[in-house]
């Protein structure tokens, strides 16, 4: 299923790397960036997720909950976490679900892993509603930021 802006973002239950269960609706008032990388401790996702971890105060600044969802288990995440001094939480789709729900899962990535999430990016406001999306094909390639700033700039 493919997201569109405008449309209510769906709903998901995650665990983080607490193995606490956290909903998208706990945030109901703030505004959210899903970032959905692909598999932790790989070159790509960890500089994406780096870069956040190093501006997350633009982001707190700007009253938005950034969210690093993969389908890796609530274990290696909290390893990749700890590893690499993220500052906000990474949530396990390990049961595919949200991933498949945003339209974000590989058929076959690197020609042999079956469902593995692909880097995508969602800006959800405050209401629940999708702000922005971009879904892409190419693991390699980064989300692009400068447009998810500015979105986030614009919701407030």
């Amino acid at each position: 299923m493919k997201i569109e802006i405008g449309q209510t973002a769906p709903a998901f239950t995650l665990h983080d790397t607490e193995r606490n269960a956290v909903e998208l609706s706990s945030f109901k008032g703030k505004n959210v960036l899903l970032l959905f990388f692909p598999m932790a401790f790989t070159g790509v996702c960890t500089k994406e997720l780096c870069n956040i971890r190093d501006n997350i105060a633009s982001y707190n600044n700007i009253n938005a909950q950034v969210l690093g969802i993969s389908v890796d288990s609530p274990f290696t995440l909290a390893k990749f976490k700890e590893e690499q001094h993220l500052n906000f939480p990474l949530l396990s789709d390990f049961n595919k679900e949200t991933s498949t729900a945003y339209g974000t899962i590989y058929e076959a990535f690197i020609g042999w892993m079956k469902g593995v999430s692909k880097r995508s990016a969602f800006v959800i406001d405050k209401d629940g509603i999708v702000q922005y999306a971009e879904v892409l094909e190419n693991a390699g390639d980064l989300p692009n930021f400068e447009a998810i700033n500015n979105t986030l700039a614009s919701l407030n």
